[in-house]
Parts: C-alpha cells; sequence; structure tokens
C-alpha cells in the first residue's frame, strides 16, 4: 500500500502543469488564455500617449475604458473609472450607450463586465494573458470532482458555495447552479452569514485567505473549524471525520500578490517605523491579518488613508501599483509598501500602454480585437449568484 507523503515533507511534489510560453499556445483549463495576435506598438514609442488620446478621441462615447486600482499608472490616466473588479463591472453595465468597454484588468473580471453587461456591447481584454494566478488555482474540473468528493462523505446536502468575485466565470456559474452565491471582500461576511442560514457547511472558493480570515475575525470561528481542501490531492487530503466536522471547507488557493506579505514584514516595520500603521487586504495571510491594526478590501484602504490625519505613518500590504499610487496622492502622509521586496501584480501588469494603444486603435478601425465573450448557458448561473450576491441584506 503507498501513501502520498505530507505537503512539504521529503518526496512530496504537487502534480506539474505544463507551462506555456507567453504568446505561444493556448491552455484551455486556465481562466485565462495566452494568445497575443496582432503586431504591438513598441514600448519605447514616444508618441504612444498621443496615440491612445487620438484612438479614444475619436471613439468619443463608443468607448468606455475601465481602470482597475491595480493597473500600472501609464494605463488609469485614461481610465472613464477606476475601482474594483465588480465596481468596474457595474459600471459597464451602466453605460449601454457605449458598445465597446476595454476592460484594462484581468480576465475573470472581463468575463464578469460581459456577464452584467447588454448583448449588443463588447468587452475587450487588451492582453488575453492579463489573467489571474488564484482564479486559476480553481478550474471547473477540480471543483466538480470536490463536489462528488462531498456526495461520496455524505455532507454534500449541508454545504453551499462560496465563491470570491476573483473566480472564473465556470466558477461562478457551478455555485449559482448549486444554490451559492459569490462575494467580494467588502461582503464577505455578509455572503457567509446568508451561506449559513441555508446550510451548516460552507464551500469557500478560490481564497483561502479571504475565507479563514473573515469565518474567524469576523464571525467567531475557531481556526480549527476550517479545514483546507486541496484539488492535487485524494479526497483533498482531508478525513471523512474532517469533513464532518468542518464548518468551512476552504480551498487551497491564493493570491500570489497578498500571500507574500509575513508575520516578518509586520514586526520589520514596526521596528522601523515605531508609530506606524498596519493597513492589509484581507488576502493577505491570518499570521499578518492579526498583527494588522486595519483589515479591508480595496475600497477600504483607499477610503482609510483619504482619511488619516497629516503625518501619520502607514504601511500597506497591497499590491504595489496603488500603493505608490496613494502615496503619491497623500505626500502629506508617510505611506510605505509592507515589505522590503518589490511585489506587482505579474499579470496585471501585462495590460500597458502599448497593449491599451493597440485595442484602441483597432477599435478605432472598427476592428474588435481580444473580444471576451461567456456562452450563454455558463453567463446563466453565473448570472444567478451575482445576482444573489446584490440581493443580500
Amino acid at each position: 500500500m503507498t501513501t502520498t507523503p505530507e505537503i512539504g515533507a521529503p518526496g512530496f511534489t504537487e502534480p506539474r502543469l505544463p507551462l506555456l510560453l507567453l504568446g505561444a499556445g493556448t491552455d484551455p483549463d486556465s481562466e485565462r488564455g495566452v494568445d497575443c495576435p496582432g503586431e504591438l506598438p513598441p514600448a519605447s514609442d514616444p508618441e504612444l500617449v498621443e496615440r491612445a488620446r487620438a484612438a479614444k478621441a475619436a471613439l468619443g462615447e463608443q468607448v468606455f475604458v475601465l481602470g482597475h486600482h491595480y493597473q500600472r499608472d501609464e494605463v488609469i490616466q485614461f481610465a472613464d473609472v477606476t475601482g474594483d473588479s465588480f465596481k468596474l463591472a457595474q459600471q459597464a453595465a451602466a453605460r449601454p450607450q457605449a458598445p465597446y468597454v476595454v476592460f484594462c484588468g484581468v480576465h475573470f473580471m472581463a468575463e464578469s463586465a460581459d456577464i452584467l453587461t447588454a448583448d449588443h456591447q463588447q468587452v475587450v481584454l487588451p492582453d488575453l494573458a492579463a489573467g489571474c494566478s488564484m482564479a486559476d488555482m480553481a478550474t471547473f474540473d477540480q471543483v466538480e470532482e470536490c463536489w462528488e468528493v462531498l456526495e461520496d462523505m455524505g455532507v454534500a446536502d449541508d454545504v453551499v458555495p462560496v465563491t470570491y468575485m476573483n473566480s472564473s466565470a465556470d466558477i461562478k456559474a457551478f455555485v449559482g447552479r448549486h444554490g451559492g452565491v459569490v462575494c467580494t471582500s467588502s461582503n464577505a461576511r455578509r455572503a457567509l452569514d446568508w451561506a449559513y442560514s441555508k446550510g451548516s457547511k460552507v464551500l469557500f472558493l478560490p481564497d483561502q485567505h479571504l475565507g479563514r480570515n473573515t469565518a474567524v475575525l469576523e464571525m467567531g470561528f475557531a481556526l480549527e473549524d476550517c479545514v483546507v481542501y486541496n484539488p492535487h490531492r485524494p479526497d483533498g487530503g482531508l478525513t471523512p471525520q474532517q469533513f464532518r466536522d468542518a464548518r468551512m471547507l476552504l480551498w487551497r488557493g491564493h493570491c500570489s500578490v497578498h500571500g507574500r506579505f509575513t508575520k516578518q514584514s509586520v514586526d520589520d516595520m514596526r521596528e522601523r517605523v515605531p508609530d506606524v500603521n498596519i493597513l492589509v487586504h484581507p488576502e493577505c495571510r491570518h499570521e499578518v491579518v492579526v498583527e494588522a491594526d486595519y483589515i479591508g478590501s480595496t475600497e477600504y484602504i483607499i477610503r482609510t488613508l483619504a482619511e488619516a490625519p497629516a503625518g501619520s505613518s502607514w504601511a500597506v500590504g497591497t499590491e504595489l501599483n496603488l500603493v505608490r499610487r496613494l502615496a503619491n496622492r497623500h505626500p502629506d502622509k508617510n505611506i510605505m509598501f509592507l515589505d522590503r521586496t518589490v511585489c506587482f501584480c505579474s499579470t496585471m501588469n501585462r495590460i500597458d500602454l502599448p497593449h491599451l494603444v493597440w485595442s484602441l486603435e483597432a477599435l478605432a478601425r472598427g476592428e474588435v480585437v481580444n473580444r471576451i465573450r461567456v456562452d450563454e448557458e455558463t453567463a446563466h448561473y453565473a448570472r444567478v449568484a451575482l445576482d444573489q450576491m446584490l440581493a443580500l441584506p
């Protein structure tokens, strides 16, 4: 009889996934594509800013450009609206007069925009390689297999699935089919309260940290109430007793940016800046969140720093583009990145000025490139889960 070594133990290896060179081939099981058709203007082109302005002006009211908070400043300057992923998708739906929506974000965000916008609107993602590593950690087949395990363990009828906004349309649709709900980092508590009114257990996808932090810090759960389901191990690496006892089944996923912060990051910052306020996103590890002074969504972080007193010091645990932008916006405050290591979101940063110019100029010529389309059935069930979120008390 063979046994699987524990994670981190000698002999344990994760299943190896095929790696694709950017711009070459596609992975049908990924939340994102990696094709990048067409010729991009060179990044060194000194006229890129003027070309973007000219193309956007030529399109006028026909185009609506959305910019996520984590985008580069060179891209954000052309956004009609900035915000988090769900706010931007809602904004696109509120502008039906714009037939073209250029989403400067990542793939799952553009999918949500396509689901929420009208049929005549076309959503464009300037670079199809702009995906999300967290969303890619939960594929449809893996989640289907997980549900079969829950059925085999006799607990599926007690489980309500909840998926974070940072998930593919397929996963949102799965949740919609099974009577669940989508959540954001700002309404996760409300979504979980609703879910526990429907069942005794929750399967939380795909970010284990947001699920754990919300359950333990906001709802009074014990850490022992939460178990992690690992899709790369038989039965998720859990015993039948763990399935029966757990109140929160956390998917083994995380944000590659927020997951980099550690307790040592917090300790180092407090040692260097004794009066510092630690402000972090709930996607950070539990060990970081419990040491922080303030925890909240991206919008909460922006609002907290805007309202902070002049002269105060803040170490912020979120994506570096946003932290730098907030530091420049509030020069009367000492705003720093929480970690010594530079930590951009690499996939979010794939949307750069050359890609934006290329997509805008193509639209100005009447050519729709990199259109994001969610099939009708998937969109329907994903919309069910999104509508349930909008109906939360």
